[in-house]
């Protein structure tokens, strides 16, 4: 049986995926009260357990887009997992925010997009970096200055096991798309797209570890303006460190550090999943289309990857003369 909405001016939300970013999405819930968590959906009943009596809950996602009057839904299953979950919402009617990465391949993302865009239907990817407070004040000081940026470097580094938690397909380069430049990379290259706009990989130095994961990555970007971007990603790091770097024509350099003023692990998500929420809500009532976002960094994902396999073919190549 279908669930009719009581409040027109309410969005009725449900998640797909209660694995370990789901916390953040269902904190935001409390502080944004125009929207609703409906609904959840998760293949282990055992994770659905904390929302009976709150939300709908669903072992299978087809039969929650057909019973539980959503506007909108969170995809937060593993990233394999994204492009098909995806296009059966999307096929639905329902607006969607996808977890990065958009998908694992660029054909399924940009087939996402082309669904979206068809049907009317807005595609969002979260990119929760993009609405922390220390990035945002740093964007707010350089935009004061006459000098525009010259360079930029964004630093992405931390420990995968720990932030992993029990979601272990994060180490799974099948499941994950790769390692740090399937995952963070997508963070980090909306930040550099934040601050320089549209750009394009220049060169790329990719490290794995023995079962395939690629554990350390440098990637050189430059922006249709002439600016250039280096971008560190690290899974191996002792710790954690996630930070940004501009360099202004005049000489001058900002910073920012994205975990200041949140000491505790992964405290600095809070607010930026809240700010998730906040703009894809905002995005699902303008009906606008936020399907490019999530592509460019899908694509530049795409291009570290096929940089470095040039590099190994013409390595091999040259060890067979």
């Amino acid at each position: 049986m279908t669930v009719m909405k009581d409040d027109p001016a309410e969005l009725r939300i449900g998640i797909v995926g209660l694995g370990v970013i789901s916390r953040f999405y269902v904190a935001a819930f409390d502080e944004l009260p125009d929207l609703r968590l409906a609904a959840v959906c998760d293949l282990r009943p055992e994770a659905l357990a904390p929302f009976e009596g709150r939300a709908l809950c669903y072992t299978d996602h087809r039969t929650m887009i057909a019973e539980a009057g959503l506007d909108a839904v969170v995809v937060n299953v593993p990233n394999d997992a994204h492009a098909g979950v995806c296009a059966d919402l999307l096929a639905a009617g329902l607006a969607v925010c996808v977890e990065k990465p958009l998908a694992t391949r660029v054909e399924d993302g940009r087939d996402l997009v082309r669904t979206a865009r068809e049907r009317g239907t807005v595609l969002f990817t979260s990119f929760h970096r993009r609405y922390n407070d220390n990035a945002l004040d740093l964007l707010r000081r350089i935009a004061g200055s006459a000098a525009p940026v010259a360079s930029l470097t964004v630093r992405y580094l931390e420990k995968i096991e720990e932030h992993a938690g029990t979601d272990r397909w994060y180490l799974d380069p099948r499941r994950c798309g790769g390692g740090c430049v399937a995952d963070n990379g997508p963070n980090a290259f909306d930040t550099v797209r934040q601050f320089i706009g549209p750009t394009e990989v220049t060169d790329a130095v990719v490290i794995r570890d023995a079962g395939g994961t690629d554990r350390r990555a440098t990637v050189l970007l430059r922006s249709t303006a002439g600016a250039t971007a280096r971008v560190v990603l690290d899974w191996a790091y002792p710790g954690e460190r996630k930070d940004i770097e501009v360099r202004l024509a005049d000489g001058t350099v900002h910073t920012a550090d994205m975990l200041a003023g949140h000491p505790a692990f992964k405290q600095s998500l809070w607010h930026e999943y809240a700010g998730v929420l906040r703009d894809f809500a905002a995005a699902v009532r303008a009906g606008e289309d936020r399907g490019e976002g999530g592509l460019a960094a899908l694509e530049l994902v795409a291009e570290v990857y096929r940089r470095e396999s040039a590099t190994a073919g013409a390595a091999l190549a040259g060890g067979r003369r």
